[in-house]
């Protein structure tokens, strides 16, 4: 750590203040921008370089996240125009034969989202569970909050952090770390599926009590979970009835000709996201021009203000808590500091790697610790390099070693910044979809998520290496 300045130092400090602050469930959006200042004083040497570092970060952060707004936006939208119908209650009606429960409700969310995630990674995936399973998971009495924990725990965790389908995350990481991609992908599938098992049935464990107060509260207190909106004691029918099945059946043929096209195409990440969002907005106008004729154009507008706006209030708060982390990425810093500033966050991880013993639970503990701390800006993958090379170098030439250190630091980085814990990453469009804030969200997946992770780490040392 010699070779650290005072800004490593006061960046480390800030990354300490910010884990605490959560820890003590307080809002971490002071802190932040706080220390973005502190940041930019000691970097460019004046007051007014920190107050133009507090705004640089903020629109670095912005840019980078302006791709999930559009999503939540989008499909935010397309939830408005489809109620006008009623076509969300057609398309649940099936589901409630499925959905008796708040477990059962919990676990077809996790199915569902686990599934998706697989074939097509979470980002598109979290839409169309909102769309299609939160809804009728409510209705059977699981709260909305829960709803999220099982779309971030299946799909942003559990799916994403083995990848053993598309295989991005194991193929960086084994590239890094000198092995075979079959070696990582066998390793961290097996690792993800404990963390995510853990994690989940601890975290319906942990909060069994709000689910039974939701439940009851939204059965009225007695017989099955049926939730009916009404009005005046009088049942609403939506404006536009009469076209709910035509509505939820364009609904579907859409979903099924984006997976179409995704698998046709090899279409993934960003992509599949930005199809799934065009193909949205083509069943927004569809159906708006058919409830509302010749007002329709005006309808699609008020539709996209209606959901835009939901999407810029639940995500505006992340944005200077992002750009504070992304202040410690190599790829963002110099977008904020200016040209030549290092990623503060990676000279930490490799200054760690540099006084980590080489194997058994130090080796293992550390590049699980590491790979958490590399996820902190919100990526997740930035730091799979790092725990592969680490993983290299501390395996000794094993390769089954190296695969399992490897696979380790994968599971930390991934689902820490993928993310499950980590409030700036996509975790923010679980949290939009489900109408919760994102850090409340952090705060319930914070304990079963420790505890998965740290079970997973304990079967690799004593089984895999």
């Amino acid at each position: 750590m010699d070779q650290f300045t005072s800004v490593h130092w006061l960046y480390i400090i800030g990354v300490l203040t910010v884990i605490v602050t959560m820890i003590l469930r307080k809002n971490v959006i002071i802190p932040c921008i706080l220390f973005t200042f502190a940041i930019g004083v000691a970097y460019k040497g004046s007051f007014s370089g920190g107050v133009i570092t507090i705004f640089n970060a903020s629109i670095t952060a912005a840019t980078g996240l302006f791709s999930i707004f559009m999503i939540i936006g989008v499909m935010v939208t397309l939830l408005a125009a489809l109620e006008v119908t009623g076509a969300d209650q057609v398309l649940v009606r099936p589901l409630k034969g499925l959905m008796k429960s708040p477990l059962t409700g919990y676990l077809v969310i996790i199915a569902g989202t686990a599934f998706i995630s697989l074939l097509f990674w979470p980002t598109p995936a979290v839409p169309l569970i909102g769309a299609l399973l939160i809804p009728a998971a409510m209705r059977a009495g699981l709260p909305p909050i829960m709803c999220a924990v099982a779309i971030a725990l299946a799909g942003q965790g559990m799916a994403l952090g083995g990848d053993v389908v598309i295989q991005g995350a194991p193929g960086l990481t084994a590239k890094s770390a000198g092995v075979s991609v079959e070696m990582v992908t066998l390793r961290a599938g097996i690792l993800t599926l404990i963390t995510g098992v853990v994690a989940m049935v601890t975290a319906y464990l942990m909060n069994l009590k709000e689910i039974r107060q939701y439940a009851a509260q939204a059965n009225g207190g007695g017989g099955g979970f049926e939730i009916v909106e009404q009005a005046g004691g009088v049942e609403k029918v939506p404006e536009g009835a009469k076209y709910a099945n035509f509505a939820a059946g364009l609904l579907i043929v859409m979903v099924i000709g984006v997976v179409a096209a995704l698998f046709a195409f090899d279409i993934k990440g960003g992509d599949a996201s930005a199809l799934l969002g065009g193909a949205a907005l083509l069943v927004i106008i569809v159906t708006s021009l058919l409830v509302y004729k010749s007002k329709g154009m005006e309808s699609v507008s008020d539709f996209l203000g209606e959901g835009l706006g939901f999407a810029f209030k639940v995500m505006g708060p992340i944005i200077p808590i992002a750009g504070f982390f992304f202040i410690g990425s190599p790829e963002s810093a110099p977008a904020i500091l200016g040209k030549g500033a290092p990623g503060y966050l990676f000279d930490v991880g490799n200054a760690m790697a540099a006084v980590i013993s080489p194997t058994g639970f130090i080796a293992s503990f550390g590049l699980l610790i590491l790979g958490i701390i590399t996820g902190l800006d919100g990526s997740g993958f930035s730091g799979l390099p790092l725990v592969g090379t680490l993983a290299a170098a501390l395996g000794g030439g094993n390769q089954v070693v190296t695969a399992t250190l490897a696979s380790i630091g994968q599971i930390g980085a991934i689902w820490s910044g993928g993310g499950t814990i980590v409030a700036w990453s996509s975790l923010v469009a679980v949290a939009g979809i489900a109408g919760v804030p994102v850090l409340d969200l952090v705060r319930k997946n914070f304990l079963p998520v420790a505890a998965g992770m740290i079970v997973a780490t304990v079967v690799a040392v004593l089984f895999m290496i």
